[in-house]
């Protein structure tokens, strides 16, 4: 058995080229030695070489204002994102929208999806104007990096509504070895003490002593928690100084307030210290890292981009189902974003 595991070597050996980032899965992406050599670093170096060429080419989307924030900082944060009258039309329309959701548990915390696609779209117009507005298509696209729509959500974070272990996602991570995007709209004022976003400032550019720190993990990553060995690293907030990283912040904001962010820059969610929900309009987009073209999505072109969603929730269960991969997303049936866990 153990050797016929060795037949699936050109598999993991393709995957190097791929987004693939667990350690723990593919034993070349996870080879200690091979990292010794540099084998991550050398990814998330080229990774970040070929965002930054498709970014230049996509500099027209944004201002040079959210160009330099977004240079700076690895986000773009824009309180009043929409005006008044759209956001509440948007908001009204999203907190009533009922449709087949999926939850996944994390420690004492609940995160609720429910798929924005075509049916969606026609009962919420004002959130179908937001999305086809310049703004968002500009700022998740050079976040991104990549000319296409990422995957959108209204999705709910309902916190401490188990006895449970504190919610994994508290703790500083960086989502993967090179850029992706997400982006929230919150539909909800975002207190301190009720899980607000919280990022790293700066924290997405690959320094020398980011890299340098990168490469000692993923030489031990195989023995680090089960997160980090998957690929997405937690870091300690004592840890940050060494990298030269300022403390984190924490995003303290009003409704209406838009982020946009490179999540391989260390992030988390805040910790809430009672049962809250915090609803959003959430965005999520990762591709191949190495690939020099912005476009050419296959799953972007119109009449499936508007259902992969689905398509995606369906090939998974079918997966899991035959055993072949785990589904930590619940499938619980029709939900609205603010409705109490079951």
């Amino acid at each position: 058995m153990a050797k016929a595991r060795y037949l699936l070597f050109p598999w993991w050996l393709a995957e190097v080229g791929t987004s693939a980032k667990s350690f723990a899965d593919n034993p070349v992406i996870g080879s200690p030695a091979l990292n010794r050599l540099g084998l991550h670093v050398g990814r998330a170096k080229w990774a970040a070489t070929i965002a930054a060429l498709r970014r230049r080419r996509l500099r027209h989307l944004v201002s040079a204002e959210d160009r330099a924030a977004f240079a700076r900082d690895g986000f773009v944060l824009k309180r009043d994102f929409l005006p008044a009258e759209q956001f509440a039309a948007l908001r009204a329309q999203a907190l009533a929208h009922s449709a087949p959701a999926r939850e996944m548990r994390q420690g004492d915390t609940v995160t609720r999806r429910l798929a924005i696609d075509d049916a969606a779209l026609a009962t919420m117009p004002a959130l179908a104007a937001m999305l086809g507005g310049a703004v968002w298509r500009g700022l998740t696209r050079y976040v991104w990096s990549f000319d296409a729509d990422p995957d959108v959500y209204i999705q709910s974070i309902l916190s401490r509504v188990h006895d449970d272990e504190p919610d994994p996602q508290t703790a500083l991570h960086a989502d993967t070895f090179h850029s992706t995007v997400k982006a929230w709209l919150f539909l909800t004022d975002v207190a301190e003490d009720e899980g607000p976003f919280v990022y790293v400032p700066g924290s997405h550019r690959m320094t020398a002593r980011r890299l340098a720190w990168e490469r000692r993990r993923s030489i031990a990553a195989r023995e680090l928690d089960i997160l980090s060995s998957r690929g997405s690293l937690r870091i300690e907030e004592g840890e940050l100084s060494r990298l030269g990283l300022p403390h984190p912040r924490s995003f303290v904001v009003p409704a209406n307030t838009l982020i946009v962010a490179d999540t391989s820059g260390f992030h988390a969610r805040g910790p809430s210290v009672r049962p809250s929900t915090r609803i959003e309009i959430w965005a999520f987009g990762r591709r191949n890292p190495f690939l020099p073209w912005t476009g050419l999505d296959p799953f972007g072109v119109p009449g499936i981009a508007e259902r992969r969603v689905r398509w995606m929730w369906a090939v998974r269960d079918r997966l899991a189902g035959a055993g072949l991969i785990g589904q930590p997303w619940r499938d619980v049936g029709l939900r609205t974003p603010a409705e109490p866990v079951s």
